[in-house]
């Protein structure tokens, strides 16, 4: 691997950042501690069922022990244990090609321009089947990439983007229900096209990344992908070869789809022929639950979550000869800003409702720890009545905007408004909406079952200083071995702005006598939550 272009892009995002810092404050130096116990290399990147995950756990239960948070897990313990099946894709071992009508066959090297997702679902061992190029893969009133395509036996080829007039909350809830769509749709697989301005990781460390593995729950009735359903990424700069005989070429097309413009669909002249060689093996791995008691005798029954995932993605291949993928921001930060906000709950006055901490395992996995709370949660699901989530805050600036993912669904976004007012904050919009980041943190599980919630990050806009150093950050130290402890530019006292103002937010969501509402132009919105929390509500009246 030629690692001079990521080592000048590391240079440029040093020299942009701030200069790394000691903490100075009590609790910039307790928060810098958590993440040197859960990101050390003894933890081996937290992958789900691991010496090294269940070592973090053990230190999150001590940890919320020594604050007083009462067990809120199974069995009256602090763990939720969750049970999965892990799924691991040879990619050497598989194979793939493009068949033209008349036979001709034009290999795809696995694992070089083709990556077979290991997540979801137990794939199927081969796969044979025309492709089918529907757009964005959106399927929305007024913009229908399904309409009148026969899918029936077909695998789908997406492209990431979407259009202009359709906003990103809405094109984000979309894709998460895509694969539902395409099994309805009676397609039996998906590939997704990333345009070259689009790629958020570059190909290079996704082709590293691959050999990890990919979990899905063991209980089929949790699963949203079926088995049996194939799944994968090509590369940007081989996809190309999808489109050729089409009349379109994939440059076109990604033209197009950076400019957020209309992507017609087109039948693809040759088929995908690919066999998959995987390895499976069952384990668990447990959600982390505490809870701080309310004080107002009936609102105390029901529960604001805070939450943040403790796995990362274990022990890769190696760059620059470190095969430890720590995950120090991702999202050990997010977990040490949780326990920051329960200690300083804790050490003032009770909230009315009762607070409950939820450090969940599996986001990497694509979000299952946090969807089994939600599915199955340890209290009674309609007492959870917000959500307020950590995933990679990023203090790598000085804090005066906060991006607030989903400030716009529920009367949260006001709660958060008004408090950050309050400590001379403003929240900016999402300047990067095409990543879809709202629907992929573990917040999202929680507004699929209904529940109001938010997820927070240092704000930045477009083009800025800011918006210069997040993204070298993620696309040289994302699902990296050098997002670690030794990383420059980590404000350690700053971060416990943020966590202000968190904590200001679920006092007042805590303390207020109604529970927070969907906003009617929600796309998020569901009847029949609404109905569940009036019902809800009136039971504990009584």
């Amino acid at each position: 691997m030629n690692l001079a272009p990521l080592a000048a892009a590391v240079m440029l995002g040093t020299s942009i950042a701030a200069a790394a810092q000691p903490a100075t404050t009590p609790r910039g130096k307790a928060w810098w501690a958590d993440i040197t116990a859960l990101a050390s290399d003894a933890t081996e990147g937290r992958q789900p069922g691991t010496p090294g995950y269940d070592m973090a756990a053990a230190y999150v239960v001590k940890r919320f022990k020594a604050l007083g948070l009462a067990p809120a897990g199974d069995g009256g313990g602090y763990l939720q244990q969750v049970a999965f099946e892990e799924q691991s894709i040879d990619h050497g071992a598989s194979t793939a090609a493009l068949v033209a009508a008349d036979g001709t066959r034009t290999p795809i090297s696995v694992g070089a321009d083709l990556l077979i997702s290991p997540g979801g679902a137990a794939r199927p061992e081969s796969v044979a089947a025309p492709l089918v190029f529907i757009g964005y893969g959106l399927k929305l009133p007024g913009h229908d990439d399904f309409a009148g395509v026969d899918l029936k036996g077909k695998i789908a080829v997406v492209i990431s983007g979407g259009p202009a007039d359709v906003s990103g909350p809405v094109k984000s809830a979309n894709r998460s229900d895509r694969v539902t769509f395409l099994q309805q749709a009676g397609a039996v697989g998906l590939i997704s096209l990333t345009t070259p301005a689009q790629v958020e990781i570059p190909w290079v460390r996704q082709k590293l990344l691959a050999s990890q593995s990919g979990m899905y729950f063991a209980d089929a009735a949790l699963r949203d992908t079926p088995d049996g359903f194939f799944t994968a990424r090509f590369d940007p700069a081989q996809s190309e070869a999808l489109f050729a005989g089409s009349g379109r070429s994939f440059a076109e097309l990604a033209a197009l789809a950076d400019a957020s413009a209309p992507v017609p669909g087109l039948a693809l002249p040759r088929r995908l022929e690919a066999t998959v060689a995987k390895r499976l093996r069952s384990l668990t791995s447990p959600n982390l639950v505490a809870r701080l008691t309310g004080s107002d005798p009936r609102l105390r029954a029901e529960h604001v979550v805070l939450s943040a995932h403790l796995d990362h993605v274990g022990v890769g291949e190696p760059i620059a000869g470190d095969r430890i993928y720590n995950g120090a921001m991702d999202d050990a930060s997010g977990v040490a800003s949780v326990l920051d906000i329960a200690a300083r709950l804790k050490a003032g006055k009770r909230p009315r409702r009762s607070i409950l901490f939820v450090i969940v395992t599996a986001e990497e996995k694509g979000l299952l720890g946090s969807h089994y709370f939600a599915r199955r949660p340890t209290v009674p699901a309609a007492s959870l009545v917000a959500n307020l989530n950590f995933d990679m805050p990023l203090p790598l600036w000085p804090l005066k905007l906060v991006l607030v993912q989903g400030d716009g669904e529920s009367t949260l976004g006001a709660v958060a408004r008004a408090a950050a007012a309050k400590q001379g904050l403003a929240l900016t919009p999402d300047p990067l909406p095409e990543r879809n980041s709202f629907t992929r943190t573990d917040q999202f599980s929680f507004v699929k079952a209904g529940i109001p919630a938010l997820a927070f990050k240092f704000g930045f806009i477009w083009d800025s200083p800011e918006f210069r150093i997040e993204r070298d950050w993620r696309a040289n130290r994302y699902h990296s071995p050098s997002d670690d402890l030794d990383q420059p530019g980590v404000l350690k006292d700053e971060i416990i702005r943020l966590d202000d103002l968190v904590a200001a937010i679920a006092r007042d969501v805590a303390d207020a006598p109604a529970r927070p509402a969907w906003l009617p132009t929600s796309v998020f919105r569901p009847q029949l939550r609404v109905a569940r929390d009036e019902a809800y509500t009136g039971q504990v009246a009584q």
